[in-house]
């Protein structure tokens, strides 16, 4: 490798995009191209990246399997960075077992943080988790390791693990001064305010009150019976019953929820299951939806009829709380995806809710209609972004929360 070449990647690993250009800006060779493309990269112009390191790719040899992995593995750090989470993830694993074969670890580690990366952001914990037990990030450079430890903080803040989370960004905000990136340096720290944030209302015996993660982390360990509006789930002593694809029980549940120790009158319930300003016979037919919540959190809570209506009873909790989001924000999860700042397509939004495209694309066109999203592009590059809302955290929306049990 001549003196240039190592000059430029020198400079790209210090996050000199424009230094590291000066260097091969003008050069066409297959390692100039890479070093371009990485550069391009940094700078933002991701499309232009992508082409580039294609380009380099083809021009490797055959006998330069080390040089195709690594334009592999800085191309779907490049679609993880655009969102484009439909990149085929065996190409990436593909170049970690080249890269670990031929001894080139650090690139190799890098690779496996950025499966760790994808995983997280698709909400599968379990298996980004499974990874990080058994991943080595020793060999990773300063600056890798700063991202790294984001993962595993942003694993942790979805699992509601707040004191895991706060060391490892820690150990981020660490690594971060010591590579002497102003832009990773920023984004630990805003990583870090999610963590003193409002993150959601509590509503409990008609009060209101804003909690943080740690709060919630500990109301959910706590002996109270406790209606997550976030995740439609009802958690108690460890247990997540999940109501997620069941929404008319779901609501049920939090109408009762909303009115412990008192009850709601059958009218009510109804109006508010099928969100109703008139009860009709329809409605009362369809009663039995109370028996199939009764039968749903019959290991936390029974379901008692009163004069005026039901109530909830809990079994062993000694209190009842509604976990709510912050606001009451339409299509707030796909906002939760959007809120960090970076451009989605809707394909990406379906793939991370577990939804239809049909039916993300749908609240998007909503949310354009009401100033909330903007889309960017035409066509199959058409992609949507919103800047972070102030007052509105957004962990307890992302997928994959919490582990149902």
């Amino acid at each position: 490798m001549d003196s240039l070449i190592t000059a430029a990647a020198r400079a790209l690993a210090t996050g000199d995009a424009l230094g590291a250009l000066n260097y091969i800006a003008l050069r066409d060779d297959p390692p100039a191209l890479a070093l371009r493309g990485i550069a391009m990269a940094q700078l933002g112009d991701l499309s232009r990246a992508k082409i580039l390191l294609r380009r380099a790719a083809r021009s490797f040899g055959p006998r330069q399997a080390v040089a195709r992995a690594r334009c592999a593995v800085a191309e779907a750090e490049i679609a993880l960075v655009s969102r484009d989470l439909n990149w085929p993830v065996k190409a990436l694993d593909t170049a970690h077992e080249a890269l670990a074969r031929h001894g080139d670890l650090a690139n190799a580690a890098h690779a496996r943080y950025l499966t760790i990366r994808h995983l997280l952001l698709i909400g599968h914990l379990d298996q980004a988790e499974r990874l990080i037990e058994d991943f080595d990030p020793s060999p990773l450079p300063t600056a890798s390791r700063a991202a790294y430890e984001l993962a595993v903080a942003g694993i942790a803040i979805r699992r509601l693990r707040t004191s895991i989370a706060r060391a490892a960004l820690a150990r981020a905000e660490r690594a971060a001064r010591q590579a002497r990136i102003a832009s990773l340096a920023a984004e630990v720290e805003n990583a870090a305010h999610v963590l003193d944030t409002p993150a959601a209302r509590l509503i409990a015996r008609g009060e209101v009150r804003i909690l943080r993660l740690d709060d919630i982390e500990a109301l959910l360990g706590s002996k109270a019976l406790v209606v997550d509006a976030c995740r439609r789930v009802v958690c108690h002593s460890g247990k997540v019953i999940s109501l997620e694809t069941r929404p008319i029980l779901f609501a049920l549940a939090r109408a009762l929820a909303e009115a412990w120790p008192g009850d709601v009158s059958r009218a009510a319930l109804l109006a508010r299951a099928f969100r109703a300003k008139h009860v009709d016979e329809s409605h009362r037919a369809r009663r039995v939806e109370v028996g199939r919540l009764r039968k749903a959190l019959s290991a936390a809570a029974g379901i008692d009829a009163t004069k005026e209506g039901f109530a909830l009873v809990p079994r062993r909790a000694r209190d009842v709380a509604v976990l709510a989001p912050p606001t009451d924000e339409a299509h707030a999860t796909v906002l939760a995806l959007l809120a960090d700042g970076e451009t989605w397509s809707s394909s990406a939004l379906a793939l991370a809710l577990g939804a239809s495209q049909r039916t993300v694309q749908r609240a998007l066109d909503d949310l354009t209609a009401n100033g909330k999203v903007q889309a960017i592009g035409r066509g199959r590059a058409r992609r949507w972004m919103t800047p972070p809302v102030p007052g509105f955290p957004t962990t307890l929306l992302l997928p994959a929360a919490l582990p149902v049990g």
